[in-house]
């Protein structure tokens, strides 16, 4: 079970690595991005080939070429008609209609100058060896494609203006074979694919990600912030329990802080790196973040019924077997105080049941504290803090081990001057 919609990861997430030169390659990323990976060995492999494409960096520093003559080319050979003509009667068409001539010219033209530069400049010089097996056979097919082309020679025509009908007929001699064989087919995909890794690999370069270790009896992670803030406060957390209570006043970052765990976690799941220093995690099956639940005209849900069937689906899964992660902001706000600290903690006391899975739960429910569960330490406590000065909220959005006690409803409302208004 993915329940990842909080995330916003299409609209939100996937931009932060959508460097992509063309709508193929944007696609192709967006696969990446939308589906994690089913084990920890397709994870690291991943890992690997993401690492391989850094390691190249220099190499593809400069990186570029004309999205219009991409597109050209794309086009030409997705609608490429592969016809009965043979390679003689093609010749004594391009010999008697200079427009089929020209037409056929112009594309492969392009199709020669661009391959020749991808190849010449960039695959060719790659160091296949830093790439796991898997990908650099994947690699080696793209260059074997490109050189199948005979593109040094065609090139070096062009260069000398000697490009004519017997260049024409072999280049199209090998499309069509390519196109019938289903070659061409295959090379986009490779390619594209190629250019989604590429796109990830500059951006983590640029945000100065990190690749996260996985470890089955371990979560920790060391300056994670919230990649989508310009100035975020980094922190640190480690989860010595399977059930981590986050409490702090309205205001001090608790959603935001719970969505750049969400997003570390799902991340390192698709293999990709991750906003902060250093993390560790264990690898989970299933993924639920529930923050900012709304009731739901769709299913007739109401928000507290939401919260209800989100846990369930949850629970199922720890009940399964599944290693679970799963988010609870706020959890039973949406019902009175009285049911929501009743079931609170029989939520909290169950899930501490399932110690291959991860929850973490922000509460306004101070009475939560003299709980059993937490009196005795069965789970563990963070608050974020936040300090009053001169009667003022001063908001640190830094994470601390502990619970808090803050409550800044009355403060705020009396700041605003409204307990006297009402007298």
């Amino acid at each position: 079970m993915i329940n990842t919609g909080d995330l916003h990861i299409e609209d939100e997430v996937l931009p932060l690595f959508d460097l992509t030169f063309n709508l193929h390659s944007g696609k192709a990323l967006k696969e990446l991005v939308t589906l994690p990976l089913l084990s920890i060995e397709a994870i690291l492999i991943r890992q690997q080939v993401i690492k391989g494409f850094i390691d190249n960096r220099e190499l593809f520093k400069d990186y570029s070429f004309s999205r219009f003559n991409l597109s050209e080319i794309y086009d030409f050979t997705e609608s490429f008609s592969v016809g009965s003509l043979s390679s003689g009667k093609l010749r004594w068409k391009l010999i008697f209609s200079d427009k089929e001539k020209s037409q056929k010219k112009g594309r492969l033209i392009l199709l020669v100058r661009l391959f020749h530069k991808i190849h010449s400049a960039y695959l060719s010089k790659t160091d296949l060896k830093i790439f796991p097996p898997s990908y650099a056979d994947e690699l080696q097919n793209l260059n074997n494609f490109f050189k199948s082309f005979n593109l040094e020679h065609h090139e070096e025509a062009f260069r000398k203006n000697k490009f004519g009908i017997s260049h024409i007929v072999e280049l199209t001699k090998v499309i069509a074979e390519k196109v019938t064989t289903g070659e061409m087919a295959q090379f986009w995909n490779r390619w594209f694919l190629f250019e989604a890794y590429l796109s990830i690999s500059h951006s983590i370069i640029k945000h100065n990600f990190v690749f996260p270790e996985f470890d089955n009896s371990v979560f920790a992670t060391e300056g994670l912030y919230h990649p989508f803030l310009k100035s975020p406060v980094k922190n640190n957390i480690t989860a010595t329990k399977n059930v981590v209570l986050l409490t702090g006043p309205n205001m001090s970052g608790k959603s935001t802080l719970l969505k750049a765990i969400s997003i570390c976690v799902y991340l390192g799941h698709t293999g990709f790196a991750v906003p902060a220093t250093r993390a560790i995690m264990p690898y989970f099956n299933t993924i639920s973040v529930a923050i900012n639940l709304t009731d739901s005209i769709v299913t007739g849900y109401s928000h507290f019924m939401s919260e209800i069937m989100t846990l369930k689906n949850v629970v199922t899964e720890a009940k399964n077997d599944m290693k679970c992660f799963a988010v609870f902001d706020e959890l039973f706000r949406g019902t009175n105080i009285e049911d929501a600290l009743e079931i609170s903690t029989a939520t909290i006391k169950g899930l501490s049941h399932f110690p291959n899975s991860l929850f973490f739960i922000s509460t306004h429910l101070h009475q939560l504290k003299e709980i059993e569960e937490v009196k005795a330490n069965k789970v563990s406590t963070w608050y974020i803090d936040t300090e009053l000065k001169d009667g003022v909220p001063v908001f640190t959005y830094k994470l601390k081990e502990g619970w808090s006690d803050l409550k800044l409803g009355r403060v705020l409302f009396e700041k605003e001057g409204l307990d006297k208004m009402l007298e």
